[in-house]
C-alpha cells in the first residue's frame, strides 16, 4: 500500500475524525479477520471499531454505535 491510513477515522461529519476525501475513495475494514460494513468509527492504535447496531437511531437523529475492542485493519478499496 503506497498511502498510509490514518490511525483514527469517523464517518460522522461532526467529529474531528471526518474525512470526506478518504472516505469517498472507500474504505474497508477488516476487523478479527472479518470484513465489516457497519462500522462508524474506527482506532487501529487503541483496537476498537465502533459499529452501528441495527436500523436505531438515536434523539439527534445518528445511529446507536457499540464499541468493539481486537485487531483493526483498515485499507483502501479502491487504489488511486
Amino acid at each position: 500500500m503506497t498511502e498510509s491510513l490514518p490511525d483514527r477515522l469517523s464517518t460522522d461529519p461532526d467529529s474531528p475524525f471526518f474525512n470526506e476525501a478518504l472516505l469517498a475513495r472507500g474504505v474497508g475494514i477488516r476487523f478479527r479477520g472479518q470484513e465489516k460494513t457497519n462500522v462508524e468509527e474506527y482506532c487501529v492504535s487503541e483496537g476498537w471499531v465502533r459499529v452501528s447496531v441495527g436500523k436505531a437511531v438515536d434523539r439527534r437523529g445518528k445511529p446507536l454505535t457499540m464499541k468493539l475492542h481486537g485487531p483493526v485493519e483498515p485499507y483502501l478499496r479502491e487504489p488511486a
